[in-house]
């Protein structure tokens, strides 16, 4: 999320008039393939959803902002008059974790603490609360919101911490992130945190967090929560000396108005972003993230992550590979036209995306105060580019769709150029270094699913391709001629 400074004092219909729009025609085009079915929400129910959990009944359990937990059922249905709203706890504080484990309990991360919930006597609502963690100390700004994800495969809820007003760290542990064990002990994992926006795992079980432009973050980040590690905001470290005896001693402090590769160089525990979204060209404000773990029900980008950005009111599309066991990989546009700020999602086994929005605070590009919604795939396949992979002299790229080989082999069809960002202390920053490079050569594979790309490299920078002049196998242009990779390191 934004500071306090920059847009808190913003309405939604003021906050509006600040954001680019896109063509409408773009999300008509991706309806076609992906969908989307907005799930009818009472009159009386503010439902400004903060994280979102399918129950093994097939009930979806929504959180909220003003602190209850709603039942839906019917949710899958194609039909809305069968969706039903219960309300099932109330009285929480800002929950935006939800996750279960098959015991009973329902397990709500809130601004001070780790809760478990159920309904002992069967009515349908919960009426016992017990504390599972609370060892982040008091909360007493607005900004120092709590996300908290799934159970990760050693069977801990990570509690991703924003700093105090997004600028400083007034209380225990505000910009790190926490494990918290089945025995309620809390562990800090990772520092570096500014504002999380949303914490998820990709395929491989390894953790992730949204991060939002501000101090030390140039632009919005998709950031490896790697334990041990330091993620590039130092406001936090000060809490250093709680941690010390599980993460070693106090990182050095980066030094501002550098770079992010000339940092790791000096900072041996810095971990580089995985993704960049370029600012005002992917989104402004990223948030949940959603791994895709269908095995193709939800289309051609199994095992691929997706993540929300709030006050656009989308979702981009990340393909994610470790080159020298470091984490970096390429963005794409997904989906556009939601109702509302995209905060939280859900995957149901079958395919099916939920998606709960709000637009308080910031406002968001949807339109709506608030949204509970639904994106399934057609059964069409978009002719997208599917994956793009570092090489050591370029990259591949891999189609949903064979190509045309003569647009394809010609190095005029791809705009491409580099580009990074300030690390510094100051509130994000503009896209610096800029390297505009030819694509020297194509090479289309036999089967006409993937082109190797010859060109220049840059450690550190975003390389931006526009793939405008390609064309599949029957004349289609790409659904979505854009991505953005990150390169933190070139493949041996």
């Amino acid at each position: 999320m934004k500071s306090a400074l920059k847009f808190l004092m913003l309405t939604a219909s003021a906050a509006l008039a600040l954001f680019p729009t896109r063509a409408a025609s773009k999300a008509e085009e991706e309806a076609e393939y992906y969908p989307i079915t907005r799930l009818p929400i009472p009159a009386n129910i503010v439902l400004e959803a903060g994280a979102l959990q399918i129950l093994p009944d097939r009930k979806l359990a929504v959180s909220t902002r003003l602190g209850e937990i709603w039942f839906v059922s019917g949710a899958f249905d194609n039909n809305p008059a069968a969706v039903k709203f219960t309300r099932f706890a109330s009285g929480l504080h800002e929950i935006l974790g939800l996750t279960t484990r098959g015991d009973g309990w329902i397990y709500a991360t809130q601004r001070g603490e780790v809760t478990r919930i159920r309904d002992t006597n069967g009515d349908g609502r919960a009426d016992l609360f017990e504390t599972v963690a609370d060892g982040w100390g008091i909360n007493g700004d607005y900004h120092e919101y709590a996300f908290g994800s799934k159970f990760d495969r050693d069977g801990n809820i990570w509690v991703t911490l924003c700093l105090t007003g997004s600028f400083t760290s007034e209380n225990p542990y505000r910009g790190w992130a926490l494990r918290v064990g089945s025995d309620g002990k809390v562990t800090p994992t990772t520092s570096g945190l500014r504002s999380p926006g949303g914490v998820g795992t990709n395929h491989l079980g390894d953790m992730f967090y949204a991060d939002n432009q501000g101090p030390w973050n140039g632009t919005c980040w998709l950031k490896h929560l790697k334990p041990g590690a330091f993620v590039g905001n130092p406001s936090g470290n000060r809490w250093y000396e709680l941690a010390s005896t599980v993460m070693g001693p106090r990182p050095k402090d980066p030094e501002s108005n550098s770079r992010i590769p000339l940092q790791r160089a000096r900072i041996s525990e810095l971990v580089p972003p995985a993704i960049g979204f370029p600012y005002n060209r992917m989104g402004q404000s990223a948030s949940g993230i959603q791994n895709d773990g269908t095995a193709g029900k939800f289309g051609p980008f199994q095992n691929q992550l997706f993540v929300g950005d709030q006050t656009w009111s989308t979702i981009m599309r990340v393909y994610l590979e470790q080159v020298n066991g470091v984490y970096q990989g390429a963005c794409f546009p997904f989906r556009e036209g939601f109702g509302s700020g995209t905060l939280s999602l859900e995957m149901a086994d079958d395919g099916t995306l939920f998606v709960g929005g709000t637009d308080r605070g910031w406002g968001a590009r949807g339109g709506k105060p608030f949204a509970l919604e639904r994106l399934a795939w057609s059964g069409k396949i978009p002719f997208e580019i599917q994956e793009m992979r570092a090489k050591s002299d370029g990259f591949e790229l891999t189609f949903t769709q064979p190509v045309d080989p003569i647009s394809a082999a010609d190095p005029t069809s791809y705009q491409f150029r580099t580009f990074t960002y300030i690390y510094q202390s100051n509130y994000g920053s503009p896209e610096v270094d800029e390297s505009k490079s030819n694509i020297q050569l194509a090479i289309v594979s036999a089967d006409r699913r993937s082109v190797h790309l010859k060109t220049a490299l840059n450690i550190g920078h975003l390389h931006e391709l526009k793939p405008i002049g390609i064309r599949s196998a029957n004349g289609k242009s790409l659904l979505h001629p854009l991505a953005y990779y990150t390169l933190n390191e070139i493949p041996k």
